[in-house]
């Protein structure tokens, strides 16, 4: 069989910017207008090998397709600013859609209480002057951007995230420790087909399994069999966690975060597959959560307030790996399911 080369990314973990990888601005402003220099230019990059020319056929339409995406996207309605989100060629630009979805956004949203004011019982959380803008990147609590690759495990490097920040939080190293683990052993859940971290981070309150350094339990980007250690193995316990649905409490969500440390989050997030930076403020429906992330910061200080959103699809996507999604309005269904760690 006639095999066909294009040097291409389709389904491997590849960060997008290494090196000389990342697109110049000239490169990228003939890719709108070129599908052909888009995939003679990635031919010269990436090694893919493809079994027939529909397959390559097929990688070409999907890009294509995405330039008309991307012209329907950037399109801002009248009352837009200037920093509105920006959309256009990016790792997934060769994925349709339903490719897109399937590979990457694999949460699973779980019903949570809705915020109730009897929970605020004690003084550290009554409604306060909260700073103009805050960051835990800033404090250094914040580990790396990890990339999941193919793997469906936003679930995990979420929690995973979260407890690594809040950990540091408390006075301890920031350390990177095991998404692998997670991935493997809550039971609960199906590994890189999917999972809710609101399952996982109760598999391990109830079970007190420790999360193991990165290091003992190394990232594969598959699922596998789950590893035990010793009870003497060091590692990090989650004491706890709660979760409430903030749709309608965003300005409480701020509080927590400043309280808590960074937070986990469920997002519905089709639209994210062409960002490329600026902050979401359209286009981005709360109806389908299907992928969790970590919202590590807020600012204010700008025409429009925004979260700040660490995701796990390498340092290449977004803006540093992070995206940027207006506060307010509960855009992406991002208020809906907000969980705290505690460990």
């Amino acid at each position: 069989m006639e095999m066909f080369i294009l040097f291409l990314f389709l389904y491997q973990r590849v960060d997008f910017t290494a090196g000389n990888d990342q697109l110049s601005e000239s490169e990228g402003t003939e890719t709108k207008h070129n599908s052909s220099f888009y995939l003679n230019l990635l031919s010269k990059r990436f090694q893919h090998t493809y079994a027939s020319l529909e397959e390559y056929t097929q990688v070409r339409l999907n890009f294509e397709n995405s330039l008309k995406r991307h012209t329907f996207l950037n399109t801002k309605p009248r009352e837009a600013s200037n920093s509105s989100a920006r959309y256009g060629v990016n790792q997934f630009s060769h994925l349709s859609p339903h490719q897109f979805r399937d590979l990457y956004l694999r949460a699973k949203a779980e019903v949570v209480p809705p915020f109730n004011i009897s929970s605020l019982n004690h003084s550290s959380h009554v409604a306060r002057e909260l700073p103009a803008r805050f960051d835990w990147r800033d404090e250094g609590k914040v580990g790396p951007v990890q990339n999941q690759g193919t793997c469906g495990g936003c679930w995990a490097f979420s929690i995973v995230g979260a407890t690594e920040s809040v950990r540091a939080k408390d006075g301890h190293p920031l350390e990177e420790l095991s998404v692998q683990q997670v991935i493997d052993c809550s039971y609960k859940d199906q590994g890189c087909d999917g999972g809710s971290p609101v399952r996982a981070l109760a598999w391990l309150k109830e079970t007190q399994e420790k999360l193991v350094k990165k290091l003992d339990y190394p990232y594969k980007g598959e699922s596998g069999l789950c590893h035990f250690f010793a009870q003497s193995h060091s590692g990090v316990a989650v004491n706890g966690f709660k979760a409430q649905d903030l749709s309608d409490e965003e300005d409480l969500m701020k509080q927590w975060l400043v309280d808590y440390g960074p937070l986990v989050v469920t997002v519905d997030a089709m639209s994210w597959q062409d960002y490329l930076g600026g902050v979401i403020q359209h286009h981005c429906s709360s109806r389908s959560a299907n992928h969790a992330v970590q919202v590590t910061g807020y600012d204010t200080t700008g025409d429009v307030p925004y979260w700040i959103v660490r995701n796990s699809w390498g340092t290449s996507w977004g803006v540093d790996g992070y995206v940027h999604i207006r506060i307010g309005g509960n855009l992406c269904g991002i208020a809906d399911t907000v969980a705290a760690v505690f460990v």
